[in-house]
């Protein structure tokens, strides 16, 4: 594994770890519009979001939406878009990317009864494309370039 990292690195991906949850999800840090927050990385989740109690934390600016969100034990759920956030996972910058808001309460839920934090949000398959992600679930990170 050590040749991998160095390829990618080489090839201007950047490292970033990740803790294993009881839930079996997996934990990173980010910063949204320079803010930190607890994320799950979800490769099965389209799009990256947070809860709607996080507007305010995040400095989000909000439009409506028509899509309707669904997710584990929940579907149709009414959902608000913001646009044109910064992202930064590690030392990986993206500075122009939609935010899909949503209620994650049913998540946090879930964790809470295994007794592990709330999270801000879900980082999604939109982050992992755009950074040609290559996830080392062996060594509990993942590279994006």
């Amino acid at each position: 594994m050590e040749e991998l990292e160095k390829i990618l690195k080489k090839n201007k991906y950047k490292k970033i770890k990740f803790r294993i949850l009881k839930t079996q999800h997996l934990l990173i840090k980010a910063k949204i519009n320079g803010i930190n927050g607890d994320f799950i990385l979800d490769t099965g989740a389209s799009n990256s979001c947070v809860g709607f109690e996080s507007i305010e934390y995040f400095n989000l600016e909000t439009s409506a939406s028509k899509t309707k969100a669904a997710g584990a034990g929940a579907i149709g759920m009414r959902t608000l878009v913001s646009k044109e956030n910064k992202i930064e996972i590690g030392r990986w910058k993206h500075t122009d990317i939609a935010i899909v808001i949503f209620d994650l309460s049913h998540v946090n839920q879930a964790l809470k009864e295994f007794k592990t934090r709330p999270i801000h949000g879900i980082i999604g398959a939109d982050v992992l494309q755009s950074g040609k992600s290559i996830i080392d679930y062996y060594n509990h990170c993942f590279y994006l370039k």
